[in-house]
């Protein structure tokens, strides 16, 4: 993938906007307050990702149709939901946007579900490293004992991590 580019940068309406939260609480629940905002930007990019900035900061992403914190959003506001943990040896490949791996987990939370984002954290930190989506519901991630459990979409040191606003 290409360096990621701004198209276009404009302000979200006010019906939209609802859209968007709506979206973000089917994918972390109570926890999308945390990104309520009245100035809301969307940045449509040369990738296929869409940067939502909230008070000017990249907090959300839409991604195949799911909206998500960015990994700067998950820092800087950290929430319960959807994550999972790796041990520290997943953690280099994590880092370089390898796919999630099921004898790299070492926890997860039960509200992961299939097609759907979550964030994947390290396990002496607790730092969030990639976002993934999820190919298989929590019960039959944990059931496994190899294979991929998840794609990785966004990771620290991507094109949306280093996206210039």
């Amino acid at each position: 993938m290409g360096k990621i580019t701004v198209r276009k940068r404009y302000a979200v309406r006010k019906s939209k906007l609802s859209k968007i939260y709506g979206n973000l609480s089917e994918n972390i629940g109570d926890s999308a307050d945390l990104f309520r905002s009245d100035r809301v930007e969307i940045v449509e990019t040369t990738g296929d990702a869409v940067i939502y900035l909230v008070d000017k900061k990249p907090h959300l992403m839409e991604i195949e149709g799911e909206i998500f914190p960015t990994l700067k959003g998950c820092v800087e506001k950290p929430f319960p939901e959807r994550h999972a943990v790796v041990d520290t040896g997943a953690v280099a490949f994590m880092a370089k946007g390898a796919d999630l791996m099921r004898p790299g987990i070492v926890t997860a939370t039960e509200d992961i579900k299939a097609n759907k984002p979550f964030v994947i954290v390290d396990e002496n930190h607790k730092k969030p490293l990639a976002v993934g989506i999820a190919l298989m519901d929590y019960a039959a991630m944990i059931a496994m004992e190899s294979g991929k459990v998840a794609k990785n979409i966004h990771y620290v040191g991507d094109d949306i991590w280093n996206i210039e606003i």
